[in-house]
């Protein structure tokens, strides 16, 4: 049965006299190229309508490229703020995927037009903030606040990984998104790791310890 993400969260933190609750949620954490981009959505928990505006809102990996295009601008619209953030390929690299998703959670947060007063945090945990939040496990399905920023964050990279795709169009991002596709693996087989590669990530790591196929003559 498919999970369906409500306000549960949102209100017992608002029970406890947190107004302004921010969902923080990643998208491209599992990539093999690419940043990592995070989203980070308060909802204007006072609305009595906010639970119908906001109906179809639930964990990006569940709806069509479609849904999620046609659910963003209702999310911006009905949002107090929306906030993104990302981290690049090279500090990735540089830091490691779980403390490169944190920092970009932490710019999501930085582009908040409203400051947020507690979090509900989609996994991580964010010690470094100091604000009340709570990480939770599918918390996309889980959070109307999280899987609105699931679909923010998802939304926002799978654009610029259209965008890449002209720039490096033999590896197919547009329809991979960076993630580790049989097409994807064939296309690092053949033209070897690009700019947009993390490089340190095992199977493209692999890739750069061999020699490039080289095309039939």
């Amino acid at each position: 049965m498919t999970a369906t993400a409500d306000l549960r969260h949102e209100y017992a933190l608002a029970c406890q006299g947190f107004a302004r609750i921010a969902g923080v949620d990643e998208a491209g954490r599992g990539a093999w190229a690419g940043p990592v981009v995070a989203g980070a959505v308060i909802l204007p928990l006072d609305r009595f309508d906010l639970a119908h505006t906001l109906r179809g809102v639930n964990d990006s990996k569940q709806l069509t490229p479609a849904e999620r295009q046609a659910l963003l601008p209702v999310i911006v619209e009905t949002a107090v703020a929306v906030g993104v953030g990302h981290a690049a390929q090279d500090e990735i690299d540089a830091l490691g995927i779980v403390p490169a998703t944190r920092r970009a959670m932490q710019r999501a947060l930085a582009a908040l037009t409203v400051a947020p007063d507690a979090l509900l945090v989609d996994g991580l945990a964010l010690p470094a903030l100091a604000l009340p939040y709570l990480a939770m496990n599918r918390g996309d399905q889980q959070s109307l606040s999280i899987a609105a920023a699931s679909i923010v964050a998802k939304v926002t990279r799978d654009r610029f990984m259209d965008s890449l795709d002209e720039v490096f169009p033999q590896y197919g991002f547009r329809e991979h998104k960076g993630y580790g596709t049989p097409l994807h693996q064939a296309a690092l087989r053949h033209f070897g790791p690009c700019a947009a590669h993390r490089l340190t990530f095992a199977p493209v790591r692999a890739l750069l310890s061999g020699a490039k196929e080289q095309p039939a003559p």
